[in-house]
């Protein structure tokens, strides 16, 4: 079999990266004002911004992740496929369209539309920027194994060097293009990921005569250890009773904690009206459930014509499934196309977590809660987000470098659980609970934030197995690797709780206008098309 070549492999990515930034320094020439930078003139079609929305929600953890987990664990692991597509429904039923109608730039416009507005803002930034960095931690770890395998570093020094060099791209698109620029290099990315792997899904599909029967078959023989079960549910999660309790917190968190993350959130902002919102949303399920249909055939692909053995020898282990299958169909040079199309992926999703992150502090904090509202100028909201950009760029670097080698779907389904926990109750509240209050929106994000953090810091994820962040530690109390089961009902408990103890009763009038605003768009940010 043909050998990766690191040459061509940087010059194929380089070509990407250069072409990217053409296009970001192109659109950062109309990026003049907040909402410019911020929301990227609200001026995407709702076609346009379903494509970038595919291309921000398919990160490593959708390619790389989930393919070397089906690889691995067959049935289990496709079982994140299922959980990240059925949790649009949820973002498309409950929040997209009410959400846009309500805000402006961020999840703390809608959450302190009728509450008090430094400290809901303060706390929609505190859980803004917890969401932002588990899941940027996923996308660093995967950009080190990922280039580990393709540059044949083995080090962990030259993997670190990777990491630092994707997180200094990642804040050149944010500062150079916001919004807009970062909406393109997504609306690129989702083109090349979801065609680079139906190619790979035909030549797969292909080798046995376009019968997946014949597929599942060679993947099962390919794999005597696992051998049946790689067909049934229980490999992965079904051993104990623990691993199937984890296997429900897991669903629980994937298929609520889309609609609270406040990166694909913010992408509602970037479309002049409600209904583009809403035809964004469809165009995001129908290319993101065509993807994961994709990701079902190369995980066993992976399985059967690379093998187990081979995936656990490689130094992504799980995380290189996807490359090594590229690597087996097409040589060095489909290898070094997927490559670039992974590390794409990675960019374009980490800089869009970059510049939620970064306009959450900027216009909640900077311009609403230290400013009141009163910022001396137009120019300094962006000036403000920027800087926050390179911090948060460093920070995520350093993250990364302790996270690298971890399972990359793993990671980011850690990010869902502070998401559905931290988010999703005070949002839903916030548009359908009329008695609903400040008091209760900060028990919810600050309880749910700190249950889930202190779970998982407690938990195996983090010590106490071969496979844990600190293996050589030994602190997990809690049983479960994922929180969500016990951390979104707490949240929710939470929320209404610190509601009914408070004796504020909020502002009738601005709950009506809120509710008015949510259904019909009236008085929303550009809410008529022009």
């Amino acid at each position: 079999m043909n050998e990766s070549s690191p040459i061509l492999n940087i010059s194929i990515f380089g070509v990407f990266v250069i072409a990217t930034l053409v296009v970001v320094i192109r659109a950062s020439r109309n990026t003049k004002t907040a909402a410019d930078y911020l929301a990227a003139g609200r001026a995407f079609t709702g076609p346009q911004n379903g494509i970038a929305i595919a291309g921000d929600y398919l990160s490593a953890a959708s390619f790389l992740g989930i393919a070397g987990a089906i690889a691995l664990n067959g049935y289990d692991g496709f079982l994140y496929s299922i959980g990240f597509l059925v949790a649009w429904l949820v973002a498309l039923l409950l929040v997209a369209e009410l959400l846009r109608n309500t805000g402006k730039y961020t999840m703390g416009d809608v959450l302190s539309f009728r509450m008090r507005q430094r400290p809901v803002r303060a706390a929609a930034a505190t859980s803004t920027m917890a969401v932002s960095f588990f899941y940027l931690l996923a996308q660093m770890a995967g950009a080190g194994g990922l280039v580990a395998l393709l540059l044949g570093i083995t080090g962990t020094g030259g993997q670190a060097l990777v990491i630092a060099v994707v997180g200094a791209l990642m804040i050149a698109y944010v500062l150079i293009g916001g919004m807009k620029g970062t909406t393109w290099v997504q609306i690129i990315k989702a083109v090349l990921l979801i065609a680079g792997a139906g190619i790979m899904t035909v030549w797969v599909l292909g080798k046995y005569g376009f019968n997946l029967s014949s597929l599942l078959g060679a993947a099962v023989d390919a794999a005597p250890k696992a051998g049946e079960k790689l067909l049934g549910p229980g490999l992965q999660y079904g051993k104990t009773d623990t691993s199937k309790l984890d296997f429900l917190s897991l669903a629980l968190a994937l298929v609520l904690g889309t609609a609270g993350l406040p990166h694909i959130l913010m992408r509602f902002y970037t479309v002049p009206t409600a209904k583009e919102a809403r035809r964004s949303v469809v165009w995001a399920i129908w290319l993101i459930g065509i993807f994961y249909l994709f990701t079902l055939v190369l995980g066993y692909g992976a399985g059967a014509l690379v093998g187990p053995d081979k995936i656990n020898a490689a130094p992504g282990k799980a995380n290189s499934a996807a490359p090594l299958l590229a690597l087996e169909l097409g040589g060095p040079i489909l290898l070094g196309l997927i490559a670039a199309v992974a590390f794409a992926t990675i960019l374009a999703v980490v800089a869009g977590l970059t510049i939620t992150a970064s306009a959450s502090f900027a216009h909640d904090i900077y311009a609403n809660i230290i400013k009141k509202g009163q910022a001396e100028d137009k120019d300094s909201e962006v000036k403000v987000a920027r800087l926050t950009a390179i911090v948060i760029g460093l920070v995520s670097i350093g993250g990364g470098i302790i996270a690298n080698g971890q399972n990359i779907a793993f990671l980011v389904a850690l990010a869902f659980a502070v998401a559905a926990s931290a988010n999703l109750p005070t949002i839903l509240y916030s548009l359908f609970w009329k008695r609903f209050n400040t008091s209760g929106a900060l028990w919810s994000i600050y309880g749910g934030l700190v249950v889930t953090i202190t779970l998982i810091i407690l938990s195996p994820a983090v010590s106490g197995t071969p496979t844990s962040m600190f293996k050589n530690a030994d602190f997990d109390l809690f049983p479960l690797s994922n929180p969500g089961i016990v951390s979104i009902p707490v949240a929710f408990l939470l929320g209404y709780i610190g509601t009914i103890l408070s004796k504020d009763k909020g502002d009738p009038a601005k709950q009506a206008e809120m509710e008015v605003r949510s259904l019909t768009g009236a008085g929303a940010e550009k809410a008529i098309a022009h």
